[in-house]
């Protein structure tokens, strides 16, 4: 099966934060998804990689995750993609700001981007499906799961939304939003069997991990 689309995966700052870019194969445009505010780097990326940024995709709105929106938007006049639910609490300032919707999908090139409204760390909380391969934000790490004690968090929301995400093939490879678990990326197969918070079987199971 020829491979459709390659992940740049890029650790920046002091929170081990992850910015990716998507790059179409064939087209050679890009999509970036939560630009850190290190520009350069995500810059350089697509410059040696000769990549035209087409689209720049935000898992929700906090301060880490859209550091670079306000330049990269601007200097390569790419739109930006965030969830309807996520504007009201989280506003992201972008000249060309698209607000998206549960299952919207997004051309690049020859790929398409799914969007999935994930709700639970913050209201808008979306992950992105691209072939086999899901961007999660801070829905969904490798080793725990996003936050609830934030504006906007619930505990039995992002439970619902994981739940979601289980229902997607085994095969798929899960992309974090921070670095921190053991690996940097792993199948949602082997995440069933070692994310203790991915593994219960009923809310009540999922709340005590944050009591």
């Amino acid at each position: 099966m020829k491979i459709k689309t390659t992940v740049y995966q890029l650790q920046l700052g002091g929170m081990a934060n992850f910015s990716y870019i998507i790059a179409d194969n064939a087209s050679h445009n890009a999509a970036v998804i939560d630009p850190h505010d290190d520009t350069d780097a995500i810059l350089e990326v697509l410059s040696s990689n000769k990549l035209t940024l087409s689209h720049i995709l935000l898992t929700h709105g906090h301060f880490d995750h859209i550091g670079g929106v306000a330049l990269l938007s601007k200097k390569l006049n790419a739109p930006v993609h965030l969830s309807l639910h996520e504007s009201p609490l989280y506003n992201v300032k972008a000249p060309n700001l698209i607000q998206t919707k549960n299952n919207d999908t997004i051309s690049l090139g020859e790929s398409q981007i799914k969007c999935i409204h994930t709700p639970g760390h913050t209201p808008g909380c979306q992950c992105f499906l691209v072939d086999n391969d899901l961007f999660t934000g801070d829905t969904l790490f490798i080793n725990a799961v996003g936050r609830i004690d934030l504006p906007g968090g619930n505990g039995t929301i992002l439970f619902q939304s994981l739940q979601r995400i289980k229902t997607i093939p085994e095969t798929t490879v899960i992309w974090p939003g921070h670095d921190y678990g053991a690996t940097s990326s792993d199948t949602l197969l082997h995440l069933k069997q070692t994310n203790p918070f991915l593994a219960c079987s009923s809310k009540e199971e999922f709340l005590d991990f944050f009591m």
